[in-house]
Formats: C-alpha cells, sequence, structure tokens
C-alpha cells in the first residue's frame, strides 16, 4: 500500500492509477491524514448460464440415507 500526499496525487495521477491497475491499493493523504484509496476497478464477472452441468451430475439414489452407525454420533 502506497501513501501519496494530495499534491503528490495530482502531479503523479498518471503514474498512480499503473500502479492501482497492476493491483496496488494508494491511499491518498490532505494534511498527513488519509481522505481516500485509489484502486483498481474488478472486471465484470460473466453470468453464469444456469443448467451447463446438467446430464454430468449423478446422485445416487441413498444420497440423503446415512447409516446408524453414523447417525448415533449426533445423538
Amino acid at each position: 500500500m502506497k501513501k501519496a500526499n494530495l499534491h503528490e496525487a495530482k502531479t503523479n495521477l498518471s503514474k498512480l492509477v499503473d500502479l492501482a491497475a497492476k493491483g496496488e491499493e494508494i491511499i491518498i493523504c490532505k494534511a498527513g491524514l488519509p481522505v481516500a484509496k485509489l484502486v483498481a476497478i474488478k472486471p465484470p464477472t460473466k453470468k453464469r448460464k444456469p443448467g451447463s452441468w446438467a446430464g454430468k451430475v449423478k446422485i445416487a439414489k441413498d444420497f440423503d440415507e446415512l447409516p446408524e452407525s453414523f447417525m448415533r454420533h449426533f445423538k
């Protein structure tokens, strides 16, 4: 995390944006106090397409049945 005062940020904005784009956080300070954070914008995630695993996964018929030897640990 890099800290930059307001004057430095105005003077070197392009360089600071490049650093942020590479994943670094830049804290911009005014009179020594943090007032803003410059970070990269995450690219939008791909929308999930429901049903993409259809036909690829099989669930056993006894999936929800647990053996009595296992269930006794919860009693």
